[in-house]
């Protein structure tokens, strides 16, 4: 069984910055991308960035330029830097992958648990 571990997230002042981390465990072949999304109370979730298995990253237009999205291959992990945070930021974050599981022999989608994101004075 594939799941996602997340670990990060807590309070900031604004300005601040923190990181948040995602890795993937369990058997499977190959992840095709690993992403970051964020819901906020009242709001639709939505894609924060995304890094796929060619090396190309794209970031929602509102953190350009603060977030940067990573990924360490050889431990199937996926990292969100976040820097200049905002009270917009404010969110629920979670992990989202797509992964070749080995025993089902096909591409399937997973989310990470959630980790709060707090950005206040």
């Amino acid at each position: 069984q594939v799941q996602l571990v997340e670990s990060g997230g807590g309070s900031v002042q604004p300005g601040g910055s923190l990181s948040l981390s995602c890795a993937a465990t369990g058997t499977f072949f190959g992840i095709y991308f690993m992403a970051w999304y964020r819901q906020a109370p009242g709001r639709q979730r939505e894609l924060v960035a995304r890094h796929t298995n060619r090396g190309t990253s794209d970031y929602l237009d509102s953190v350009k330029g603060r977030f940067t999205i990573s990924r360490d291959a050889a431990k199937n992990t996926v990292y969100l830097r976040m820097n200049n945070l905002k009270p917009e930021d404010t969110a629920v974050y979670y992990c989202n992958a797509d992964v070749f599981v080995r025993s089902y022999n096909s591409r399937q989608n997973y989310w990470g648990q959630g980790t709060q994101v707090t950005v206040s004075s």
